[in-house]
C-alpha cells in the first residue's frame, strides 16, 4: 500500500490524534519527553475553564512558562497538543484553557459575543499558574495560533508591559484583509441581525479544515476531533471578532512586546500581509518575522512533517535565545 494511502488509512481509525498507539495521554506524553494533566478553573465570571499543562518529564526544572491560546472553533485536546509537547520536551512548560465557548470549557459552542470578558477569563488562569512558587522569576511567553495570536496581542495591551517576555505568534488574526473581509454593506447587516439574534450560525465560510490543512490524510485527523465546531459561525461571534480585529488593526503601532511572528505565504485564512504590517508597525524594538513559501494556515500540523520541523526549530530557537541572560 502506498505511504499516502496508508497515513489516511490510519487516520480513520485514529482513536486519538497521533493514533492508536499508545494507547493513553501519559503514554503518548512520556514517548516524547513530556509529562502532563488537565483540570477545570473557575473564571472571575463564574464559567468553567478546561485546562492542560504540559511539562518536561521527570520533574526537570523548566527555562520558561508558555502560555498558549488556541484559534478559533479549535481546543487545547486534539492537535493542538503536538505543539504542547514539542515545547515540553525542549525544556518549557506549558499552559493552555479552551477558550468560553469551546471544547470542554463552559458556554454555548463557538459564541464568542464578548472577547474581552474572555481575554479576562484567559488571564486570571495565566495568573494563577505564575503565582505558583516553583515559577517564580521564570521568564513568560504567550504564545497563539491565529485568533489566539490576536488574542495574545490584546492580553499584551492590555497588561503591564513588563509582564510578558514576548509573544509567539503563529498566523495570526491581527485584522480582517479587505481580501476577505465581507464586502460593504454585509458587515453592517450583520451587526444590526446580530443584536436581535445573535446566536444564529448562519454566517457562510469556507471549510476552513480544506483551506488550513495541506496534506490530505491530515485533513481526516482534524476532522475527527470531537469537540471541534464544525457549523458555520454565529452571528455575534462574528461581529465581535470584526470589532475586536478593527480595534487591534488601529493599535498595532502600540505593540512593544518582543515578538516572532511566522505566517505561510499561501494562507487563505488569514492574511501574511497583515503580518507584515504588525511587523512594520509594532513599536516593539525585538521583532522577528518569518513568511514560509507555500505553507498554508496550520502551520504546525497540516504541513509535511518537514515544514512543522522547520517552523518548530525556528520558534524554539526563537524561545531559546530570550531565555538567555543578555540575549534580545
Amino acid at each position: 500500500m502506498p505511504d499516502g494511502e496508508r497515513l489516511e488509512e490510519d487516520a480513520r481509525a485514529a482513536v486519538n490524534f497521533w493514533g492508536e498507539q499508545p494507547t493513553t495521554e501519559a503514554e503518548y506524553y512520556a514517548a516524547h519527553g513530556a509529562e502532563g494533566e488537565s483540570s477545570y478553573f473557575t473564571a472571575p465570571g463564574g464559567g468553567s475553564l478546561f485546562t492542560r499543562a504540559w511539562r518536561p518529564r521527570g520533574g526537570a526544572a523548566p527555562r520558561a512558562l508558555v502560555f498558549m491560546v488556541h484559534g478559533y472553533g479549535n481546543d487545547i485536546s486534539w492537535t493542538f497538543q503536538s505543539t504542547a509537547v514539542f515545547l515540553a520536551r525542549s525544556g518549557f512548560a506549558c499552559f493552555a484553557a479552551d477558550l468560553p465557548g469551546h471544547g470542554r470549557s463552559h458556554g454555548l459552542r463557538a459564541f464568542v459575543p464578548d472577547l474581552h470578558s474572555a481575554i479576562a477569563d484567559l488571564l486570571a488562569f495565566f495568573r494563577s499558574v505564575r503565582r505558583g512558587e516553583e515559577h517564580a522569576r521564570l521568564p513568560c511567553f504567550l504564545f497563539g495560533e491565529s485568533m489566539g495570536g490576536a488574542i495574545c496581542l490584546l492580553i499584551h495591551l492590555c497588561t503591564p508591559p513588563e509582564e510578558w517576555a514576548g509573544a509567539v505568534l503563529v498566523a495570526p488574526m491581527c485584522k480582517i484583509s479587505d481580501r476577505i473581509r465581507p464586502p460593504w454593506p454585509l458587515p453592517q447587516i450583520l451587526t444590526f441581525v446580530a443584536r436581535f439574534a445573535p446566536t444564529l450560525a448562519i454566517v457562510p465560510t469556507a471549510d476552513l479544515i480544506e483551506k488550513s490543512v495541506k496534506v490530505p490524510a491530515k485533513r481526516l485527523i482534524a476532522a475527527r476531533n470531537p469537540v471541534r465546531y464544525s457549523g458555520r459561525p454565529r452571528l455575534g461571534t462574528v461581529v465581535e471578532l470584526l470589532r475586536a480585529t478593527d480595534e487591534l488593526g488601529a493599535r498595532l503601532g502600540d505593540v512593544t512586546v518582543p515578538f516572532l511572528v511566522v505566517h505561510g505565504s499561501a494562507d487563505e485564512v488569514t492574511d501574511p500581509a497583515i503580518s507584515r504590517a504588525l511587523y512594520d508597525s509594532a513599536a516593539s524594538k525585538d521583532k522577528t518575522i518569518k513568511i514560509y513559501d507555500g505553507m498554508l494556515h496550520s502551520m504546525l500540523f497540516g504541513e509535511p512533517e518537514e515544514n512543522i520541523q522547520l517552523v518548530r526549530a525556528d520558534i524554539l530557537a526563537w524561545l531559546n535565545e530570550r531565555c538567555t541572560p543578555g540575549a534580545a
